[in-house]
């Protein structure tokens, strides 16, 4: 990933709306949501959601399709891990010891960082 791909990215999750928009999509991944039902469960207008549902769209980080009259939205989980690798890439200099106490110390557990 490029560094202006990455900024274009964090730019979308730059508003609240987007990033709880983008949430709420990873949470009902890989299904998705219609619009009416994303803007129901974050209780907005239909018209303010729109314009950031596009912005996350233009990011690349959702994707919609039309089915009948509705547009159901998507998380790009495999973009989502992509900017999370890129954020990590170069975490401590490769030195997994070292990564090792920094998770420890962030209080994440510990199930988040295994592999599936």
């Amino acid at each position: 990933m490029e560094s202006r791909e990455a900024g274009k990215i964090f730019e979308a999750l730059a508003s609240e709306v987007r990033l709880d928009a983008f949430r709420l999509l990873v949470r009902y991944a890989p299904d998705g949501l219609v619009a009416g039902d994303i803007a129901r469960l974050l209780k907005l207008p239909a018209t303010n959601l729109s314009f950031h549902l596009k912005g996350l769209v233009q990011s690349g980080l959702v994707t919609v399709e039309r089915e009948g009259r509705f547009q159901r939205y998507r998380a790009s989980i495999p973009l989502m891990l992509e900017i999370i690798a890129y954020l990590t890439a170069e975490c401590c200099s490769g030195k997994p010891e070292c990564c090792r106490k920094l998770r420890e110390a962030s209080g994440i557990a510990p199930e988040f960082f295994k592999a599936p």
